[in-house]
C-alpha cells in the first residue's frame, strides 16, 4: 500500500536523540533553547517557544490575548478540530467562517461578515501548506483593533509575499506532527516578534515558574522558584528538540522535493476534466504539505467510494480537510452558511506526496485516481 506519507527521518536525527540521551538532559534544556533560536530565525520572527504540540501552542496563543468567556475569536470551520477547540479552552466562543474555495483558507471577504462587537480576534490557518492572504486579513482587523493569530501548523517552508510564512506574525504556531513536513514525533512552536510575550509564553508552558527548570538545575545555586500564575505543563524535551535541529536543516531539500513531486502529479492529472489540484496562490508558495484535489461535479463515485476505489489499488489516501462544524464536538453550535466550507470537506481528498515516492508509485496513484473518475470499475 502506497502510503499518504512517510516522515524524512534517517540516521542523524538517531544520532542526535542518541547524543541527548547520553548527555543525561532529556527534559526542557539546552536543545531546546537551540532550537527555539534556529526555527523562529528560519520563519522570520524574533522569538520562538517551543512546546509539547501545535495545539498548545494555539492555546498559549488565545490565552496570551487574555481571551476568555463572553469573547469571541473567528475560526474556518475548514481545519483541523485544534483550532476552534484551542478557543472554547479559554472559555471563548469560535465564530466559524467560510474559506475561499480556491485555496480553502479564510480571507478579508469571508470574514467580515461574522465580525461582532464581541470579537477579540481572528485565527487564520494557512491550510495544508497554501499561504493565506494575511495583509488583506490585517488590514481589515487592524482598524478595528482586532488581532490576527496565525495557524501555521502545515505551513514551515511555504512563503508569503517573497517571505518566510511567520514573518511578521504577531503570534504563529507551528506543528512537528509526522504528517507535517519537519517532525519531532510531537511537539510545536509558538513564534512571535513581541520580547514580553515569548517571556511569560516560557513560563506559560513550565506552571508559570519564574526560573526555569533548565536554569534552576544549571545555575548551580540554590535558587527557590515562585509560582506567578496558574499555568501549564506544556514542555518539549531535548530529545525531541535535538532530532528538531536536524530536521530544520533538511527543510530546503524536503520543500523542493515536494514541490517536484507536486509538479508532476499537476502534469499526470491535468487531462482529468474538472479536476481541481492545490496550487500555489498569486500572492506566495505553498510547501504542499498536502496534495488535495478537488473532485469533478460530475464525478461517478461519492468521494468515500473513490477512496475505496484507490484503497483497492494499493493506494492509501484520505478525505479532505476536516470542518468542525460538522463533527459531533461542535453539534448545535450556531454558524452563518458556509458552502465553499462544505463543498470542500465533502469533494476533496489528499493523495499521498512524500519524500522517497517514485516515480512509478506517483505513476500508480494517477493512474488508480484516473480509473476511479472514469467510472471504470477496480478489479
Amino acid at each position: 500500500m502506497i502510503p499518504v506519507m512517510r516522515p524524512v527521518l534517517g540516521e542523524e536525527e538517531a544520532q542526535a536523540a542518541a547524543e541527548a540521551v547520553r548527555s543525561g538532559w532529556v527534559a526542557q534544556g539546552p536543545r531546546v533553547a537551540s532550537f527555539e533560536e534556529a526555527f523562529s530565525a528560519r520563519v522570520g520572527a524574533r522569538h520562538g517557544v517551543a512546546v509539547s504540540s501545535c495545539t498548545t501552542a494555539l492555546h498559549l496563543a488565545v490565552h496570551l490575548l487574555d481571551i476568555g468567556p463572553g469573547d469571541e475569536v473567528v475560526v474556518p470551520s475548514l481545519s483541523f478540530i485544534a483550532t476552534a477547540n484551542a478557543v472554547r479552552y479559554c472559555g471563548a466562543t469560535p465564530v466559524f467562517a467560510d474559506v475561499d474555495a480556491t485555496t480553502g483558507n479564510l480571507t478579508a471577504e469571508t470574514v467580515e461578515p461574522v465580525i461582532t462587537d464581541r470579537t477579540r480576534a481572528v485565527l487564520v490557518v494557512h491550510q495544508a501548506g497554501v499561504p493565506a492572504d494575511v495583509k488583506a486579513l490585517r488590514a481589515l482587523c487592524g482598524p478595528l483593533g482586532i488581532p490576527v493569530i496565525e495557524d501555521a501548523a502545515c505551513a514551515a517552508g511555504s512563503t508569503y509575499l517573497g517571505a518566510p510564512v511567520g514573518t511578521g506574525a504577531l503570534l504563529a504556531a507551528w506543528s512537528f506532527h509526522p504528517r507535517k513536513l519537519l517532525t519531532t514525533g510531537e511537539g510545536g512552536m509558538l513564534t512571535t516578534d513581541d520580547p514580553e510575550w515569548s517571556v511569560r509564553g516560557r513560563r506559560l508552558r513550565e506552571h508559570g515558574m519564574s526560573v526555569s527548570a533548565a536554569d534552576r538545575h544549571s545555575g548551580g545555586g540554590s535558587v527557590v522558584e515562585e509560582y506567578l500564575e496558574t499555568a501549564f505543563n506544556y514542555r518539549m524535551t531535548d530529545i525531541q528538540a535535538a532530532v528538531g535541529i536536524v530536521q530544520l536543516s533538511r527543510l530546503d531539500s524536503i520543500v523542493a522535493r515536494r514541490r517536484e513531486l507536486a509538479a508532476k502529479y499537476h502534469e499526470m492529472l491535468a487531462d482529468v476534466p474538472g479536476l481541481r489540484m492545490v496550487r500555489d496562490p498569486a500572492w506566495g508558495t505553498t510547501n504542499y504539505q498536502s496534495f488535495w484535489v478537488r473532485l469533478p461535479d460530475d464525478c461517478p463515485l461519492p468521494r468515500n467510494e473513490v477512496l475505496a476505489a484507490l484503497a483497492s489499488s494499493g493506494v492509501s489516501a484520505r478525505r479532505g480537510i476536516m470542518a468542525s462544524h460538522l463533527e459531533p464536538a461542535y453539534a448545535g453550535h450556531p454558524h452563518a452558511p458556509l458552502p465553499a466550507t462544505e463543498d470542500f470537506t465533502g469533494r476533496t481528498l489528499i493523495l499521498p506526496l512524500f519524500h522517497d515516492m517514485t516515480d512509478a508509485e506517483q505513476h500508480q496513484v494517477s493512474e488508480a485516481l484516473t480509473t476511479a473518475l472514469s467510472g471504470v470499475a477496480v478489479s
